[in-house]
């Protein structure tokens, strides 16, 4: 019994590490999640004037009986084309939920956004965003089992737990902001980078009391390098950087995403892809795009010492992402490589 105690005690910490390191919410499909990345993605269209999309991520199924389940539902638009010379603004919001482990730790974020893009001459747009969210987590401690509930056969869930805590759910604000840079030479290639910084206003996350925990969440800035390139009159190949640091935790994530347009005018694609996570995962994608539907398949396949636990099986996630053009008289104001 102490031995299978041991063992458990080891894989939870295993597991909480690791999921440290992937800090807060996060898909690996970010670009599928573009206003939770960077709030200057907002109204950053490329085939229409708006946008709408969910993501589902489910993670640890293969460890616990209570996996990670992640679920975001956005959408955003573009306003205003008429009224700005070479510009327009953009507009959107997003609702996020999380539900992590055996004390159904739940996160419920909403948030809305804004942006403004500007061109800079006919080969470059300049993006800048903010988004101001609200917060809830909660978790039920009936649930949870702690040291000072082990009797030295099993866990009195009846014995004082010892921990202090003071509420059992929390509420905040947290403030975004963020820049994109967009490059367009030729209709043939095409360059972005973004930067954003959530949690500027550093908002206490925690269930203890002032007096004893006092816990401040720390910074996160986000980098990202997308490009397009027309390969042939088939294939557009999209490389992606994407770089995450929160505190003492760095998330690195690069591959490679390619469509191929299965109809001769763009409006049927196969999309394939690989990316990699560093030291945690190796991440197969496939889709489908039809009609301004894009539906989108990864999976997390892990290459940490984690793969030890969960025989290499990670998470998986899938997306939808619809853009269209309200009016389709008006052209496409965002810029991109297309068929």
């Amino acid at each position: 019994m102490a031995k299978k105690l041991i063992y458990s005690v080891a894989l939870i910490i295993v597991i909480s590490l690791h999921t440290a390191s992937a800090q807060d919410l996060h898909f690996s499909q970010y670009f599928n999640s573009p206003l939770l990345v960077n709030p200057a993605n907002t109204g950053f269209i490329p085939d229409g004037d708006y946008r709408l999309g969910i993501n589902y991520r489910n993670q640890w199924a293969s460890i616990t009986n209570n996996p990670y389940k992640t679920m975001r539902a956005f959408g955003d638009a573009q306003l205003f084309g008429d009224r700005f010379e070479n510009g327009w603004v953009g507009v959107g919001g997003a609702l996020l939920r999380d539900v992590a482990g055996s004390g159904n730790l739940t996160s419920t974020r909403a948030f809305g956004s804004v942006a403004y893009h500007q061109a800079l001459g006919l080969a470059s747009l300049l993006s800048a965003g903010f988004n101001v969210g609200w917060v809830n987590k909660r978790v039920d401690f009936a649930k949870l089992t702690f040291d000072n509930q082990w009797n030295g056969k099993f866990f009195d869930l009846a014995a004082p737990s010892g921990e202090a805590f003071s509420i059992n759910q929390i509420n905040y604000f947290s403030l975004q902001a963020g820049l994109n840079y967009a490059y367009y030479p030729n209709e043939n290639t095409y360059l972005n980078a973004g930067i954003s910084v959530s949690n500027i206003n550093r908002p206490r996350e925690s269930f203890f009391a002032t007096d004893v925990m006092d816990a401040r969440i720390a910074r996160r800035y986000t980098l990202f390098l997308n490009g397009s390139f027309r390969a042939s009159d088939a294939w557009i190949v999209n490389p992606n950087v994407y770089v995450s640091k929160m505190s003492t935790a760095t998330e690195y994530v690069a591959g490679v995403n390619a469509q191929r347009d299965l109809s001769g005018d763009g409006n049927t694609q196969l999309i394939v892809g690989t990316y990699y996570r560093v030291s945690d995962a190796i991440i197969p994608m496939v889709g489908f795009q039809q009609n301004g539907y894009r539906l989108t398949f990864s999976y997390d396949a892990t290459a940490s010492s984690l793969s030890k636990y969960n025989a290499s099986r990670g998470a998986y996630e899938v997306s939808i992402v619809k853009q269209g053009l309200v009016d389709k008289s008006k052209g496409l104001k965002c810029p991109a490589v297309r068929f």
